[in-house]
C-alpha cells in the first residue's frame, strides 16, 4: 500500500477546521444587541441591568483598555426548533491565542443570577435543552476588555509591548491609555446546538491528536489513519449534520479499542490556575474567580463526573463577598464531592520571600477557611506555580496537616532536569512530604494527546511507579476546563495507544501513588530547598513591594507581641478582628506574582499604597499597646521587639534606658578619609568613600581582601534573554561598572556621608558604627533612574568559604561557593532573609539587611595563596516588563556588615536589624510574657489564641541546627501548656516540652518549630 499518511492527515485537518466544527452551531439566528459602556470602574450587578443602553451590532467595536461595556442580547426561539437544545453564541471578538488573557465576559439572567462566563475558547451559553418555539430569550453580558499585556501565542512570547490595533496597551495602567476600543463584536446568536456534529469533532479531535505521538512503524498509527479516513469519506461536505451519524461509526471501532494493561495512569484533575494579579489588577481578579466558578458549577451539572479544585482561599472569600450565588453554587457541587477545596493556603504564595510566620498564617487562614465554609481538612498544599520552594515548608505543611505536596515549576529548570516526578521531600529538620511533580510540565493542560504522551515520555519514575497527573484547564487568567476537554478524557478512559485517564481529585491520585510506590520498595528522596533554576531576578524586582511585606511582617509581630503583653498586663483589649484583616491583606500581597514583582505598574502601584495603608495602622496598634505598658511619661522606655536582649533590655520586654552613642569619626591618620573605631572593630573609609579595612580588634584580624574594598557599589546591563522582571541570566556579570567616583564624602555628626552619581541616578549613602555593633551600617537612600540595569554592593571578604549561610524561614541553608556541578553553578543568584554568612570554622562574617533577597557568592585567588570570598548583596533592577517603570524613583534601604560572626551571630543581628528598638515616653519596666534561657531557640510570635479564649500562643524554632535543650518561663502565673498544630489545635507531642514548676522545659531537634499554647490563671487572662 502507498504511504499516503500525509495527504490524509491535511485532508482531517482542513475538513475538521473548516467543515465539521463550524456545523456544531450552523442553524442559528442573530440576536438583538445593546451596549452601555461603563464610566469607570465595574459597578454591581443591578446598576448594569437597568444601565441606559443603546442599540449595537457585530462588527461594531467597543472596550478601551481595563473598561467594562455591559450588553444586552435578546431573540425569539424560532417555531421549527422545537424540541432541540438550543445555546446563545457570544464571541465578543476574543484574542483567542489567550485563552482567559483578554476579552473576558459574565453572563447574568436578567433577574442577575450569573449563568456563565465567556472567554476567548468558551463562547457557548446554554438556552434550553428543549426548545419551545416562540420562546423568549434575554441574557446580559459584564464584558472585560483586558488588553492581552503578553502575547502568547503557540510557539512564541513576547517580553514586552503587545500592539492591538497599532497601539500598545501594555502598561498595565488605564490613565495611561488613549482610550480607544480594543475588541470587536464578532457573533452574537441564537443556534441550536447540533450533538451529533459536536461528538464527531471530539471523536477527530481525539484521534487526530492521538495519531503524530505514535511511531508511523506502529500498526496502531495506522488502523487509526485508515479509519480517519473511511470516516471523512462517510461525510457529506453539503450535510455534515445529516452524515455524523456514519462517519462516527467508521471510528467506532478504533475507539473502543482498549490500552494495554500497561499503560500508564494519568489522574485528570478540573483545575482553573487564577493569578490573584499579574498582568491585570486585584480588582479584576475579583471578576475572574466569579466567572470561572460560574463556567465550572454550570459544567457540573451536564457532566456528573466532573471533578475541579480551587485552591486559594482568597478568591473564594472574594466570592463570597462580590457573588453570594455564585458561591452558594460552589458549596453545593463541594457537597456533592465535584467542587473541591485543596491547596490549604490563603494564596498560591511566594515562598523564597513570604517570611516564615507569614507562610504559617498562609496556613492557618487558608485550612481555616476551607474547614469552617466548606467543612474540609485539606490534605495537599497545591502550589502549582512559584519560583522556588524553601526547605522549611516539608516541616510547616505537616504542622498545618498537610500530607501532600504538588507543584510544577521545577520544570521551567534552564540547566538541570530534577530526578523525579514523585518523591518525599526532605526539609531541614529532617521532615518529609510526599509530593509530585506532574510530567505533563503544565499547570494550564488540555488533555491534548501531545499532553498526554509527553506525560508518559517524561515521567522520570518508571518502573517504581505508574501514575501522574495533569491539572487540565484554562489558567492563569482563570476560565478552566470546558466540554472539549471532558470530551478527550472520556474518550481516553481506556483507548489504546494513549495513557488511560480518570478525572478525580487529589487526595485519590495521591494515595494511589503512594500506596503504589510502597509496593515497589518507597519514593526516592530529595532533601533540602527546591532551587527554581529560573526567574532570579524575583528576588530584587519592585523593592518598594518587597520592602512594604518585609516591614509588614516585622509590625504585626511587633503588634501581636505587645498587645499581647498590654492585654495580660492592663487588661487592655486585644485586637483580634484588626489583625485578622492586616494578617489576611499582607498574605493577599505575598501572591507570587505580586511579592516578587512581577505584575504590572497598578498591581505595584495599588500594593504600595495598600502597605503604607498597613503600617500607619500597624503603628496605632503598637502605639496604642505600648502606651498602656509603659507608665507615666517622666522618662524614657525602651520597647525590644527582637528575640534577643541588647542593651539591657530583655528580648521581648522594656525598661528604661538611656541611648547608646555611636563611634565618633575620626580624620584618616594620612588625611585621605576617615576612621570610625568603637572599641570592637575600627572601619577605615577612604577619599572615595570606599571601605579600606574592617579590622576585628577581638581576633586581630583584617575582614576585607588583600587590596580590595567593601561596600563597592557595581552596576551591570541587565537584559535576560526573556521574562525581564523575572529574570537574571549568568552573562549579567560579563560587564560591570564600578562606582567609585564620589561627588562628595564628608564626615557627620554619626557617620561618614558619601554621595555618588552616575547615569540619571544619585546614591547617598552614610556609615556609621554604632556602640557595640561588629561593623559598619550602611543607610542607602536611592534616586534611581536607570534601565535595564542591575545594582549590587560587594564586600570581598579574607576567608575561604566552603559554603555560604543564607537565612530562609526558621532556618538555615548551606550552599556550596564553588560550581563543581551544574547544579552547583545554577544557583548563581540566591535568596537570603536577614542575613548570608560566610566564613571558616573560627570567624566569618555575615551582611545583614532590612529588605533584600538576592545575593551571590564567590571565590578569588589571594595573591599570596589561597582563596577569598566575595558577598554580595542585590539591590535594584530596572526591568522594562512588565512594568516599564520598575524601580524608578526613590528608594531607601539598609544593609550592614557584621564581622567576627558566626551564624547564630548573624541571626541575632538580623533579627535585631529588622526589629529596631523603640523609644517611647515612660518609666515602667514590661517583663516578658516568655524568656527562654537558650540564644539558639528564637521566638517567632507571641499573640492571644485566635479562638479568643485568652490562651497565650508562642512560637518557637531552634536557630543552629543543633539539639537544644531550654527552659521557656512565663510573666504569668501559668496553668497548662500544650503543643499544637499551627491551627492552635492540640498535637500528641509528648517529648518536645514538659510543664514543670521552674517553667516549660523544652527539648528541640535541629530547626525544629514548636507551638505551645499556654493557659494562665483565670485572673491574667483575657477574652475577645
Amino acid at each position: 500500500m502507498h504511504n499516503d499518511r500525509d495527504v490524509t492527515e491535511q485532508r482531517l485537518a482542513r475538513v475538521l477546521n473548516e467543515r465539521i466544527r463550524p456545523v456544531v452551531h450552523a442553524r442559528s439566528v442573530p440576536l438583538d444587541v445593546e451596549v452601555w459602556s461603563v464610566p469607570g470602574e465595574p459597578v454591581p450587578v443591578q446598576e448594569g441591568l437597568t444601565a441606559p443602553y443603546r442599540p449595537a451590532r457585530v462588527g461594531e467595536w467597543w472596550g478601551p483598555a481595563w473598561s467594562t461595556s455591559w450588553f444586552k442580547v435578546s431573540g425569539t426561539i424560532p417555531a421549527d426548533w422545537a424540541g432541540e437544545r438550543v445555546e446563545a453564541v457570544l464571541d465578543l471578538g476574543f484574542a483567542t491565542h489567550s485563552a482567559g488573557f483578554s476579552a473576558e465576559g459574565l453572563v447574568y439572567r436578567a433577574d442577575g443570577t450569573a449563568a456563565k462566563a465567556l472567554n476567548p475558547r468558551n463562547t457557548w451559553l446554554p438556552v434550553t435543552e428543549q426548545a419551545v418555539g416562540g420562546e423568549e430569550f434575554v441574557a446580559f453580558v459584564e464584558a472585560a476588555a483586558n488588553p492581552v499585556v503578553m502575547h502568547t501565542a503557540p510557539g512564541e512570547l513576547t517580553f514586552g509591548p503587545t500592539s492591538v490595533g497599532g497601539r500598545a496597551p501594555w502598561l498595565g495602567d488605564p490613565a495611561a491609555d488613549p482610550g480607544e476600543p480594543l475588541y470587536r463584536l464578532r457573533r452574537l446568536d441564537l443556534a441550536v446546538f447540533d450533538r451529533d456534529v459536536h461528538e464527531l469533532v471530539q471523536d477527530l479531535d481525539v484521534l487526530s491528536q492521538l495519531m503524530p505521538e505514535l511511531s508511523p512503524d506502529s500498526p496502531r498509527r495506522w488502523q487509526i489513519l485508515r479509519a480517519v479516513e473511511r470516516a471523512l469519506d462517510a461525510v457529506d461536505l453539503q450535510d455534515v449534520s445529516g452524515s455524523a451519524a456514519a462517519a462516527r461509526a467508521a471510528l467506532a471501532p478504533v475507539l473502543a479499542s482498549p490500552a494495554h494493561a500497561s499503560a500508564h495512569r494519568i489522574s485528570a484533575v478540573g483545575h482553573a490556575h487564577i493569578d490573584t494579579a499579574w498582568l491585570w489588577p486585584l480588582r479584576e481578579t475579583v471578576r475572574k474567580v466569579a466567572r470561572t466558578v460560574s463556567n465550572v458549577t454550570q459544567l457540573m451539572d451536564d457532566y456528573p463526573e466532573f471533578r475541579f479544585v480551587m485552591s486559594q482561599a482568597q478568591q473564594l472569600a472574594w466570592l463570597k463577598e462580590h457573588r453570594p450565588e455564585v458561591y452558594a453554587r460552589a458549596q453545593e457541587k463541594a457537597k456533592s464531592g465535584q467542587f473541591l477545596p485543596t491547596g490549604s493556603l490563603w494564596v498560591e504564595p511566594d515562598t523564597n520571600i513570604s517570611g516564615g510566620e507569614a507562610l504559617v498564617r498562609q496556613f492557618v487562614h487558608g485550612k481555616r477557611f476551607f474547614l469552617e465554609e466548606f467543612g474540609v481538612e485539606t490534605e495537599e498544599m497545591w502550589l502549582p506555580d512559584t519560583f522556588g520552594y524553601n526547605a522549611a515548608l516539608p516541616q510547616l505543611m505537616k504542622l498545618a496537616g498537610v500530607r501532600w505536596f504538588l507543584t510544577q515549576k521545577i520544570s521551567w529548570n534552564t540547566t538541570n532536569k530534577f530526578p523525579h516526578h514523585t518523591f518525599w521531600w526532605e526539609g531541614i529538620d529532617g521532615t518529609r512530604i510526599f509530593s509530585h511533580f506532574p510530567p505533563v510540565d503544565s499547570y494550564n493542560g488540555e488533555l491534548s494527546g501531545a499532553e498526554v504522551a509527553h506525560s508518559v515520555r517524561n515521567f522520570q519514575d518508571k518502573g517504581g511507579a505508574n501514575h501522574s497527573l495533569i491539572p487540565f484547564g484554562y489558567g492563569d487568567g482563570g476560565g478552566g476546563p470546558t466540554r472539549e476537554m471532558l470530551a478527550r478524557a472520556a474518550r481516553l478512559g481506556n483507548l489504546e495507544g494513549s495513557a488511560r485517564i480518570e478525572i478525580e481529585g487529589p487526595a485519590d491520585f495521591f494515595r494511589r501513588a503512594h500506596d503504589e510506590y510502597e509496593a515497589n520498595g518507597g519514593a526516592p528522596v530529595w532533601s533540602g530547598e527546591l532551587y527554581l533554576e529560573f526567574h532570579r531576578g524575583t528576588l530584587t524586582s519592585q523593592l518598594a513591594t518587597k520592602q512594604g511585606n518585609r516591614r509588614s511582617e516585622h509590625l504585626l509581630r511587633e503588634a501581636e507581641l505587645w498587645a499581647a503583653t498590654a492585654a495580660v498586663r492592663n487588661g487592655q483589649p486585644y485586637p483580634y478582628d484588626a489583625l485578622d484583616r492586616l494578617w489576611k491583606t499582607v498574605l493577599l500581597h505575598q501572591f507570587h506574582d505580586i511579592l516578587p514583582g512581577t505584575s504590572i505598574a497598578w498591581v505595584h502601584r495599588e500594593a504600595e499604597e495598600t502597605y503604607a495603608a498597613v503600617a500607619r495602622e500597624l503603628e496605632e496598634l503598637i502605639g496604642t499597646a505600648q502606651g498602656a505598658l509603659a507608665g507615666e511619661p517622666d522618662g524614657t522606655v525602651v520597647f525590644n521587639a527582637a528575640p534577643h536582649a541588647r542593651g539591657g533590655v530583655a528580648a521581648l520586654g522594656a525598661s528604661p534606658r538611656s541611648e547608646a552613642v555611636d563611634a565618633p569619626v575620626a580624620p584618616a591618620p594620612d588625611g585621605d578619609g576617615f576612621v570610625l573605631d568603637n572599641g570592637l572593630v575600627r572601619v577605615v573609609v577612604d577619599a572615595r568613600g570606599l571601605i579600606t579595612s574592617a579590622y576585628d580588634h577581638t581576633a586581630g584580624r583584617e575582614a576585607l581582601a588583600p587590596g580590595a574594598v567593601g561596600n563597592l557599589l557595581q552596576l551591570h546591563q541587565d537584559f535576560p534573554n526573556q521574562w525581564d522582571a523575572w529574570d537574571v541570566d549568568v552573562f549579567y556579570r560579563n560587564t560591570v561598572h564600578d562606582l567609585t567616583d564620589a561627588e562628595s564624602v564628608t564626615a557627620t555628626a554619626d557617620g561618614v556621608r558619601v554621595v555618588r552619581v552616575f547615569g540619571t541616578s544619585r546614591i547617598e549613602q552614610t556609615l556609621t558604627l554604632p556602640a557595640g555593633s561588629r561593623g559598619p551600617v550602611i543607610d542607602t537612600v536611592v534616586d534611581w533612574h536607570e534601565r535595564e540595569k542591575f545594582l549590587k554592593a560587594a564586600f570581598p571578604l579574607d576567608v575561604r568559604a566552603a559554603h555560604s549561610t543564607a537565612e530562609i524561614p526558621f532556618g538555615h541553608v548551606e550552599r556550596p561557593t564553588h560550581t563543581n556541578t551544574s547544579w552547583d553553578a545554577a544557583k548563581f543568584e540566591t535568596c537570603a532573609h536577614r542575613f548570608l554568612h560566610v566564613g571558616e570554622p573560627d570567624w566569618g562574617a555575615a551582611l545583614v539587611n532590612d529588605s533584600s533577597y538576592g545575593h551571590d557568592v564567590t571565590r578569588d585567588i589571594r595573591p599570596d595563596g589561597g582563596t577569598t570570598t566575595t558577598v554580595r548583596l542585590s539591590l535594584l533592577r530596572a526591568a522594562r516588563f512588565p512594568d516599564p517603570d520598575q524601580d524608578q524613583g526613590a528608594h531607601r534601604l539598609g544593609y550592614a556588615l557584621v564581622i567576627g560572626a558566626d551564624v547564630a551571630d548573624a541571626t541575632r543581628e538580623g533579627y535585631r536589624f529588622n526589629l529596631p528598638e523603640r523609644a517611647v515616653p515612660g518609666s515602667a519596666t514590661v517583663s516578658p510574657l516568655v524568656s527562654v534561657d537558650h540564644a539558639g531557640v528564637i521566638v517567632e510570635a507571641v499573640k492571644l489564641a485566635d479562638d479568643r479564649s485568652g490562651d497565650i500562643v508562642v512560637r518557637l524554632y531552634e536557630s543552629r541546627g543543633t539539639r537544644a535543650r531550654a527552659r521557656l518561663t512565663t510573666g504569668f502565673p501559668l496553668v497548662s501548656a500544650t503543643a499544637t498544630d499551627l491551627l492552635e489545635r492540640p498535637l500528641d507531642d509528648p517529648t518536645s516540652h514538659r510543664h514543670t514548676e521552674e517553667g516549660i522545659q523544652l527539648t528541640l531537634r535541629p530547626f525544629q518549630i514548636l507551638t505551645l499554647r499556654m493557659r494562665p490563671a483565670a485572673g491574667s487572662r483575657q477574652h475577645g
